[in-house]
């Protein structure tokens, strides 16, 4: 079972072993929602199933949501209903990418980890190293789903609201890690949400940070005294990860996984969420 990252080479094998496997092609566009989809069809890892971050792994509108901010989260039993729709089953092995930088897919490996489903893994370096293998690709809109059952199990995920972060503010036993880049977090730019700062007391990790230069998750160990490094003996236990609507935060929470720090929270409505409600604070700096 993989469940953190798969290399190309792993997978190649895992896809010849003839093991139940599914494969999910995340890529998204912010700012051109409907970009995820052109690459896609044009372009695709052979097999994969589409996963778009609209459409399948947010709940926009829902009475149901499980999260508020920009990308709320579907319900359990929403998300349940949608894999068994696109015929995953629990004995598979899911593998997720996406061609962002590992920017999207981290939101349905951590969404699949939620349902109580551990055999999923992000294929380390996307898209792109599968293609540099001579990986098989193909186009189009993919072959038509085989719908499936799938039953939702205990959640191997922590999900925190923004009541629970304010809270425990200023408590040594949390630590608010925001994977925006360093201007957004600074405040001095905002681009998507109405008001700019951070969390007050947040650390800042830009979510490439965990990247090489080739597009690949650092090795374990230099992540590890990178983030031990930024957490300055804090207890990783303690992390609660955001960004600005939940998604680019979860290239930090697998990397600290990678590393060994064990798996941490996800406050997934994130900056969206936390900036909607004027009484709560802000910092700029």
């Amino acid at each position: 079972m993989y469940s953190t990252l798969i290399s190309v080479a792993q997978l190649q094998t895992l896809r010849a072993s003839g093991q139940p496997l599914m494969v999910f092609d995340c890529s998204f566009e912010l700012m051109q929602p409907t970009g995820g989809d052109q690459q896609y069809l044009e372009k695709h890892l052979a097999g994969a199933v589409r996963a778009d971050l609209d459409r399948h792994l947010s709940a926009h509108g829902a009475p149901d949501a499980a999260s508020a901010g920009r990308h709320p989260l579907p319900s359990r039993e929403s998300f349940a209903r949608w894999l068994g729709s696109v015929g995953f089953r629990p004995e598979m092995q899911a593998v997720v990418y996406d061609r962002q930088g590992a920017n999207y897919a981290g939101r349905l490996w951590w969404m699949l980890k939620w349902a109580g489903h551990e055999a999923v893994a992000l294929l380390d370096g996307g898209l792109q190293a599968w293609v540099a293998a001579g990986g098989a690709v193909e186009t189009g809109p993919g072959t038509e789903p085989c719908p499936a059952s799938f039953a939702l199990a205990e959640s191997a995920a922590a999900l925190v609201d923004a009541d629970s972060v304010a809270a425990r503010l200023g408590h040594p036993g949390q630590t608010v890690l925001d994977a925006r880049a360093a201007p957004r977090f600074r405040g001095e730019v905002e681009p998507l949400d109405p008001v700019a700062g951070h969390i007050p007391g947040a650390l800042n990790r830009p979510f490439g940070d965990n990247l090489d230069a080739n597009g690949f998750f650092k090795n374990p160990a230099s992540l590890k005294a990178e983030f031990d490094a930024l957490l300055a003996g804090r207890d990783p236990a303690g992390v609660v990860h955001h960004c600005g609507s939940g998604v680019s935060a979860l290239p930090n929470l697998i990397a600290m996984e990678a590393a060994g720090l064990g798996r941490t929270a996800l406050y997934a409505g994130s900056w969206s969420d936390w900036c909607s409600e004027p009484g709560r604070p802000v910092a700029q700096s």
